[in-house]
């Protein structure tokens, strides 16, 4: 026992040292956090998923939360409506692509029947809020691309989740009618987000009554966690109502609140500064066990597989150079943020929780897709590192000038 809280105590302090080479380097702390995880647990065998129980799979659903909430609470609300159009299409068109890339490789390299390859398309479909978020970040892109790749990763995260528990329906009971289908999505999406809006109206109005009691900095994650599970158990997305939330909570004026407090009594109670210290804090401890986790959990197939999930990954990486060029042709988005969000295509929580459902139902090639998911998450994610770390070079920025029909700019003037 002493041993495993030691370690504990070293990865904090590890992760520190990440996060200031990332600064540095542009080496990404979620890949060596990853990378350090495989080491524990697949090569060195220290450590396996099952040793965690429960407590492994809560850790990363709480992770998730928290990254999606922090993140609601960085935007604004004015950037966020206008790059809602721009965050729709790359969404969808970028889903839509990427799981057609997976459903072929699948198909034609793996020898999947359809029906399971298009589920590992569908669970490849969608890019992880838990990488993206973290790196957005940390690389500090401009507002309006940080919006929209913080929007993607939420929506695409209800889409695989969405799309999978609809395939395999149509796998165990012959099938699911499309306009059901439809509004499944847009319920859940919409709903979500009204919850997420009218939780955060209700608990800006008890704030200030509740910072009266002692020790209640955490109180406001406590709420998201009952906003996440009670939206969960209705059927719809805790994470849309959790990123919802957080939005709400930093542009409550752009809400017309500030009219229900003229009208009121009431009084709305922001979040301050000691606030959001307390969540980037947070957000940094539970990314770095998260990935650590997600390291441990990571299950190395066949050679075949391996080959099928860098390929897969490759296509995905150099469709998305070309559909970035198409949505980002305004030019307002500088090079930098092009090329940035042409290399945020990661798989990871979603994925990676996703990927054992086929198994669990009997598909047929269950195994086949749990194995081939967890690879593509390490490769994408590993690719995704290896490009942001490269791109100041002057060689990699005359690529992406190249491809993304945009004009190169120096390093001073990007950073």
């Amino acid at each position: 026992m002493s041993i495993t809280i030691l370690a504990i105590g070293l990865m904090v302090f590890f992760a520190h040292f990440l996060s200031l080479q990332f600064r540095r380097t542009n080496i990404p702390d979620v890949l060596v956090l990853m990378l350090a995880g495989i080491l524990l647990g697949p090569v060195l065998g220290i450590v396996a998923p099952q040793d965690f129980g429960k407590v492994g799979s809560v850790v990363a659903t709480i992770a998730l939360v928290v990254i999606l909430f922090e993140s609601g609470t960085s935007l604004n609300l004015g950037v966020l409506g206008k790059s809602l159009a721009t965050t729709g299409v790359l969404s969808l068109v970028c889903f839509a692509l990427s799981a057609v890339i997976a459903a072929l490789v699948g198909f034609y390299a793996l020898d999947l029947p359809w029906v399971p390859a298009v589920l590992l398309g569908v669970t490849l479909g969608g890019t992880s809020s838990a990488v993206v978020i973290p790196m957005v970040d940390a690389l500090r892109l401009s507002e309006k691309p940080a919006a929209v790749l913080v929007l993607e990763s939420a929506l695409t995260d209800v889409l695989c989740i969405v799309g999978v528990f609809a395939l395999l329906q149509v796998y165990t009971q012959g099938g699911v009618e499309p306009g059901r289908l439809v509004g499944s999505v847009l319920s859940t999406l919409v709903f979500a987000a009204i919850i997420g809006v009218l939780g955060g109206v209700g608990w800006m109005l008890v704030l200030g009554k509740i910072r009266d009691f002692p020790n209640t900095i955490s109180s406001t994650l406590a709420y998201v966690f009952i906003v996440y599970g009670l939206t969960e158990q209705l059927g719809f997305s805790g994470a849309i109502a959790a990123l919802a939330l957080g939005v709400t909570m930093t542009n409550f004026e752009s809400f017309g609140l500030g009219r229900i407090q003229s009208l009121s009594s009431k009084s709305i109670e922001p979040l301050n500064e000691i606030d959001r210290v307390f969540y980037r804090e947070s957000v940094f401890l539970l990314k770095t066990y998260f990935f650590v986790y997600l390291g441990i959990s990571i299950h190395f197939g066949a050679a075949h597989l391996a080959l099928a999930a860098i390929l897969m990954t490759a296509l995905i990486f150099a469709m998305r150079i070309g559909l970035t060029r198409f949505v980002y042709r305004d030019a307002a988005y500088t090079l930098r943020d092009s090329a940035i969000t042409s290399m945020m295509a990661p798989k990871g929580l979603a994925a990676a929780v996703l990927a054992g459902l086929p198994l669990q139902y009997g598909v047929a090639g269950g195994e086949t897709i749990r194995d081939t998911t967890y690879m593509v998450v390490l490769v994408s994610i590993a690719l995704c590192a290896l490009l942001v770390a490269v791109y100041p070079l002057p060689g990699m920025q005359k690529f992406y000038s190249r491809t993304l029909g945009k004009p190169a700019i120096s390093n001073t003037q990007e950073t």
